[in-house]
Formats: structure tokens, C-alpha cells, sequence
């Protein structure tokens, strides 16, 4: 079959300007009247977009939270289903949505700079949105649907451009960084020209109760009152709150949350469990003279140094060396420069590091793929050597890979090796259902940050039960750290709603 271009519209249109014709036809004009009749949405309620995602169909939960958020929300919600759960989809939904309805022309999505591209790509390919990656020398006046990454957009120039812009539409990834009022991030967003706004996080509370305050403000000014009203109407602290049905309600009229076991999707299970280790009596001593270091030392004039060397101490002595080092390096006085020699020397003899040993020994009996989270660089490639002199293979995953080679070693790990060793930074927006097994080697002071963990393996897609570890030291600085994961667990599940087993139900009794 022949395909050609018509000319009879030319014909036409020369014949009555010459002969100085009519303009009208009938026929034509209710051709044009069914078309634009066909093209109106006659009701608000419903989706209307779903007629044009021809390859792709959204799951139910995701279906009603956009539902939710256009017809009772205004475009103004806090989107905070459970890790795994698509908040991605809902959110490209949304967008969708107000596209075909002509209520959104222009919007910008701020994500991680790691994710720009799984944005563009779901946007693109999923939902059939133009949206572009934002470079430094577009011009924003002629970019409709931009995603960029949070930490470009708030440098200048790219701020005041984007400050110039209004912009029918904001869409924010991971909004729990945006923290409070004090952050440059928050200040940023704060100060966009939008109509509508989307925060996305599966942890709203992060670490204390006024980040749920922070980010309910900017989406709706005053629904939880001043600072100083929800601090007094809900007797609010750091990590204690009262009324919290209240708050509760109050948080729901702007924010959706699904829960893995509200949707209908058969979930695999996760297997939790805290493994209460002891230091050898080596570790202990050196562990037990750093401690001592706040009272016989002039360097230590807070307790936010001793705490890191305590952690550090937990997670290997090569992360213990290193920062001893630097302190060596600015001290002063002789006495202390004698005790912090003194913990280097015993440091540099130990031979044994009880967690990374237990480590090995649940990586030995899961004989299979193992994600293993540390908190630092230093403790990240001891333990690959460490693991490598045992026959295990593994692969180092931190935030200074660039985009290719994130993928390149999720790849090697996939195919070749048997653990992935990651940092916090490093793990951010990575997908791993082909993995079963998480170690917490370090715990972190986030309880968010665990269920962030387990959510890189434990997501749709995964087809095996979730086992994960979480290893504390006995009489250490991680017994205090178990406690307040704990009362910060109960916080989040007071005003948020409950959360899935990060840490076990089994009290800490170590």
C-alpha cells in the first residue's frame, strides 16, 4: 500500500481565494466539531489518561493514589508508599494526568543526580512524556518537562533561572533530604513559583518529628500551624510526640501512604533478625582506651568525636586508623599523643575483627548473592580483601561511581560476584530483587536508612523470602544505637503509620 501526501486542501484553498468563494462547508465543520467533542473531558472524576498508555498498565494501588491525589488532594500531596511500591509510576500518573487535562504545561522533577535517568526513562517509555535531561546550556523558557538533579538545580546560575520560570508542576524524588528549614535544599524549594507540587519519600520521618512538619508546610502553608503551635499542640519533641491520632489525621489529608500488605500483590516475606556479637578480648581493650580518651585527652571537646572512633572501632580498625591519624596529626599536648600511639600500636597487632568473621560465616551458609551495607570507605575495602582471602568474590558499590560504572559492577555482581559491599551514598537507587541476603555490618542512627536498605532487594519483583542480619556489638556504642532505632521506630509508626520488620520483633536484649 501507497501512502501520498494530499494537495486537495491547496486546490481548495486557491480556488476561494480566487473566485472569491465561501468559506464554510459543513462537512467539515462537524468533522471538526466530533473531534474536539471527542477530546473533551466531560467529568473531573476518573483517570483519563489511561486510554493513552497503550504498553503499559498501572497496578491498582498505584491507579488510586493519582485518583486520590488530583480529585481530593488539588495536586498537593506527600506520596510515602512503602519502599518498592512505584512511587515513580504515581507520580508519572499524576503528571500524566494533568498533561491531558491541559492543567499542567510545564514541570520539573528534582531527583538524586543518580536517578535522572531511570526518571527520564520511565517518563519517556512508560507514559510517553518528552521529558529531557537539563544541561547546562538549555535554555529554560523552552524546556516544558525538565528532570534535573536537586544538587544542580540549586547552584547557581541554574537557581535564579529556575527561580524566573513558573512552573505548573513540581515534582521532588527522596523529599525526605530537604530535612528543614535550615537546609539549602529546602530553601530552594521553597522558593519555586508552582502550582501544583509531589514530595516523594517512603520515610517522611527521617530522625525526628518536625521533618514531617517541615514537609507538610511546603506543600500546604499552615495546615499544621506555626512551628511553635505544633510544638505546643502536640507537645512535640525530638523523638516524643502526644495527640498523635490527631496528627495523624491532619498528615493524611495531604499524604498517601500504601503499605506492602494493603496492595494485592502476593509479597515474599522477610526474615529479620539482630545478631548480638561479642568484641575478643584484643578489641575489647582497644575499644575500652578510646573510650578513656574523653577523659585523659584535650582533643575530645565533644562527644561526636569519641562516638565516630567508638563506631569506627565496631566496624574495623582500618576505619579506627585513619581518623586516629588525622587527630595525631593536629594534636598538640604529649599526653595525648601518647594514649592515641598507644591505641595505634595495639590497633596495628590485632589480628581478629569478630564482625567481619561472622560476616563470613553467614555469607559461607546463605551460598548466595549477599548485599553487605558498611558506613565507611575504609572498612568497605578491608572487607573485600578480607572476603577475597577467604575465596569469596565481591564488589565495592559507593557513591563516587559515575553512572556506567554503577552499572557495570550491578552487573559484575549479578553475573560474577557473590557479595556486593555498599555504602549508604552508593546504594541510592539501585535495584537488586536478584538478591535475597542483606548484612547490616554498621548500623546506622536512621532507622529510615535500614528500611531504605532492605527496599533495594525487598520490592516488586522479588521472588525469594528477604533474609536480613543486623549485627551489634555487646557493650558498645552500637547497644545505645539499637535502643534509639527503636524509640525512633515508634515515632515514625505513631504520625506515619506502621512500618514492615527492619530491625525484628524480638527486643533488644543484648
Amino acid at each position: 500500500m501507497i501512502i501520498e501526501k494530499s494537495l486537495e486542501w491547496k486546490e481548495g484553498f486557491i480556488e476561494r481565494v480566487e473566485n472569491r468563494e465561501g468559506w464554510d462547508n459543513w462537512k467539515l465543520y462537524t468533522m471538526s466539531y466530533e473531534i474536539v467533542e471527542k477530546n473533551l473531558i466531560k467529568e473531573f472524576d476518573g483517570l483519563q489518561s489511561l486510554r493513552y498508555l497503550l504498553d503499559f498498565t498501572p497496578l491498582d494501588h498505584q491507579l488510586e493514589v493519582a485518583k486520590t491525589v488530583i480529585e481530593r488532594m488539588n495536586g498537593k500531596a506527600l506520596l510515602a508508599d512503602e519502599v518498592g511500591l512505584g512511587k515513580t509510576i504515581e507520580a508519572g500518573l499524576i503528571l500524566k494526568e494533568y498533561l491531558v487535562r491541559g492543567l499542567v504545561k510545564k514541570a520539573l522533577i528534582l531527583v538524586p543526580a543518580s536517578l535522572v535517568n531511570q526518571w527520564i526513562e520511565e517518563l519517556n517509555q512508560k507514559f510517553h512524556i518528552p521529558a529531557i535531561q537539563y544541561r547546562k546550556n538549555y535554555d529554560l523558557n523552552h524546556c516544558d518537562i525538565v528532570v534535573m538533579s536537586m544538587d544542580m538545580a540549586k547552584r547557581s546560575p541554574h537557581k535564579e533561572n529556575i527561580y524566573e520560570q513558573s512552573y505548573d508542576l513540581i515534582i521532588i524524588d527522596e523529599a525526605h533530604k530537604l530535612k528543614n528549614h535550615k537546609t539549602k535544599n529546602y530553601e530552594f524549594v521553597q522558593n519555586l513559583r508552582k502550582k501544583f507540587c509531589l514530595l516523594l519519600t517512603a520515610t517522611p520521618i527521617q530522625n525526628d518529628v518536625f521533618e514531617i512538619f517541615y514537609l507538610i508546610s511546603l506543600l500546604k502553608p499552615g495546615h499544621l500551624g506555626t512551628y511553635e503551635s505544633f510544638q505546643s499542640s502536640f507537645s512535640a519533641r525530638k523523638h516524643s510526640l502526644e495527640h498523635n491520632e490527631y496528627l495523624k489525621e491532619l498528615v493524611s489529608q495531604v499524604m498517601v501512604r500504601n503499605r506492602r500488605q494493603d496492595t494485592e500483590i502476593e509479597w515474599t516475606n522477610r526474615r529479620v533478625q539482630i545478631l548480638p556479637l561479642e568484641f575478643t578480648k584484643e578489641e575489647k581493650e582497644v575499644y575500652d582506651l578510646i573510650s578513656q580518651l574523653k577523659d585523659v585527652s584535650t582533643v575530645f571537646t565533644d562527644s561526636f568525636s569519641m562516638i565516630t572512633l567508638q563506631k569506627e572501632m565496631c566496624s574495623s580498625k582500618e576505619a579506627t586508623f585513619l581518623t586516629l591519624i588525622k587527630m595525631l596529626d593536629k594534636c598538640t599536648c604529649l599526653e595525648d599523643m601518647s594514649h592515641m600511639e598507644k591505641i595505634i600500636r595495639k590497633l596495628s597487632v590485632l589480628e581478629i575483627n569478630s564482625k567481619a568473621e561472622k560476616a563470613f560465616e553467614i555469607i559461607s551458609k546463605a551460598n548466595d548473592k549477599v548485599i553487605l551495607f558498611t558506613e565507611y570507605r575504609a572498612t568497605q575495602d578491608y572487607l573485600q580483601e578480607f572476603l577475597n582471602s577467604k575465596g569469596i568474590s565481591s564488589v565495592i558499590f559507593n557513591g563516587q561511581l559515575n553512572k556506567n560504572k554503577r552499572e557495570w559492577i550491578k552487573q559484575l555482581f549479578k553475573e560474577k560476584a557473590q557479595v556486593l559491599i555498599a555504602t549508604e551514598s552508593g546504594s541510592e537507587g539501585i535495584n537488586l530483587q536478584f538478591c535475597h541476603h542483606v548484612i547490616n555490618y554498621d548500623l546506622p542512627w536512621n532507622p529510615m536508612k535500614l528500611e531504605q536498605r532492605i527496599g533495594r532487594v525487598h520490592r516488586l519483583g522479588q521472588e525469594h523470602d528477604v533474609h536480613i542480619y543486623n549485627m551489634a556489638i555487646k557493650n558498645t556504642i552500637e547497644d545505645h544505637i539499637l535502643d534509639l532505632l527503636y524509640v525512633k521506630i515508634g515515632v515514625f509508626e505513631k504520625v506515619v503509620g506502621e512500618l514492615d520488620d527492619i530491625l525484628s520483633a524480638y527486643k533488644k536484649s543484648i
